[in-house]
């Protein structure tokens, strides 16, 4: 048998858990205190303050009070998110021509003269290879 029985085990789980929950929590809220644009320096410093020194009620108050803005600014800066990468996406798919769009404005530039034969060999040789 050992000194530790299965109980202790869970219990001493469940606690680690907790924790690591709380820190989670704790950190989660310090963030958004950092990033919330509403609130001004003297706010922020105080909300940091509150939630340090008494930690429980500072962090069981943030929530009451601010949850939804929190929970709004996460999802307004997720929609932010996600219109950045699909305009960087769409940026990027224009800026690429395929070869047969090179091929055409190469052709194009030969045919009005500013490319000679020579050049518009090299080039298309450079873009086929």
């Amino acid at each position: 048998m050992t000194d530790y029985p299965l109980l202790d085990i869970i219990w001493t789980t469940f606690v680690i858990f907790l924790w690591i929950l709380w820190f989670f929590l704790l950190f989660r809220i310090i963030t958004d205190i950092f990033r919330s644009d509403d609130l001004n320096g003297w706010a922020k410093a105080a909300w940091i303050v509150f939630v340090i020194i008494l930690p429980f009620l500072g962090v069981l108050v943030y929530v009451i009070a601010r949850g939804k803005s929190m929970t709004m600014r996460d999802v307004e800066r997720a929609r932010q998110n996600e219109a950045d990468f699909r305009a960087y996406v769409r940026n990027a798919a224009q800026e690429e021509k395929g070869p047969a769009e090179q091929l055409a404005a190469l052709a194009s530039l030969h045919d009005k003269g500013v490319l000679n034969d020579e050049e518009f060999q090299r080039a298309k040789e450079k873009l086929l290879v």
